[in-house]
């Protein structure tokens, strides 16, 4: 069965829509500052969804691109001055990054309540991909329940973690992928919920065989790595990897060949990537609560 991911990112939308109206009236409306240091087609793209949805929900947003990237310390001042202005609630800096960035210095600049895609250490915020992976899991736990989708379907991790734990225990989950912006954050944020899980990379001996035994496969590489003769029947497959494929944006897996095999997966494109643009805007409400500067809804 094919997650509705298109459907619950709109009924997130509904939610923040009106959190924002209230928030508007109340003259505060929260501002997400964007950094594109490394320009591409494909950034461009990503960024002008988050530009858009901006719109959508009624939030403010900023974007500085660079038609080349800056130097490392022209770039940090820069990131200085808009990270301390008080209008900005929240930041992201989008990847890739320059080869010659120093991610862990760059981060440092960002206050904690700033950052809101969950990077710096000990970050109070979930990354949004996670969030997004975890939305489709609880799409299936209240399928199962027969609950209706509707708001409770937004995850809330410190409320939603016994559910969680609850739920894949004594499951098999693996995380294919293990980088920054992808299989990396997952997994920590998979740690701290207490999902117990199995990482796959490159390194990774004999994939197949655990792909095989896996209940829950979250898809994080970029290549297509799954196939229908390493899942068993019955499987759970969450994709955030992408990759092209003629030309169109694909998923690590084929999507006709697995979907008779998986009992529940993602599609690419239009799965978890609206989910994770949704997230970040609830990331941003979150941060402007933190920094206690948001009115009480």
């Amino acid at each position: 069965m094919k997650i509705p991911c298109r459907q619950i990112a709109e009924i997130i939308k509904k939610t923040l829509k009106s959190q924002i109206t209230s928030l508007n009236k109340q003259a505060f409306r929260p501002k997400l500052v964007t950094f594109l240091p490394k320009s591409t087609p494909e950034q461009q793209s990503f960024v002008a969804i988050k530009k858009r949805v901006a719109t959508e929900i009624g939030a403010e947003f900023e974007l500085l691109e660079y038609k080349e990237p800056p130097a490392f310390d022209s770039f940090i001042a820069e990131l200085k001055v808009k990270v301390n202005n008080q209008k900005t609630t929240g930041v992201i800096i989008q990847h890739p990054l320059p080869d010659e960035y120093d991610q862990s210095k760059m981060y440092d600049m960002v206050p904690m309540v700033k950052e809101i895609e969950g990077h710096k250490p000990d970050s109070p915020f979930f990354f949004p991909l996670s969030l997004s992976v975890l939305t489709g899991i609880k799409y299936i736990i209240m399928t199962k329940q027969k609950k209706p989708i509707d708001e409770k379907i937004i995850v809330k991790p410190h409320e939603d973690k016994s559910l969680f734990s609850s739920f894949l225990k004594n499951t098999s989950v693996v995380i294919a992928g293990r980088g920054p912006t992808g299989g990396g954050p997952i997994a920590k944020d998979f740690t701290a919920l207490g999902v117990k899980h199995q990482v796959v990379n490159s390194k990774t001996e004999n994939p197949d065989k655990i792909f095989l035994k896996a209940d829950f496969i979250v898809t994080a590489t970029g290549k297509r790595i799954i196939h229908k003769k390493n899942i068993k029947p019955g499987v759970v497959l969450l994709n955030v990897g992408l990759r092209k494929e003629k030309g169109k944006l694909r998923g690590d897996y084929d999507e006709n060949e697995i979907e008779k095999i998986a009992s529940y997966y993602t599609e690419t494109p239009g799965g978890l990537g609206p989910l994770d643009v949704m997230y970040l805007y609830t990331n941003l409400l979150e941060a402007a609560n933190l920094e206690k500067i948001m009115p009480p809804l």
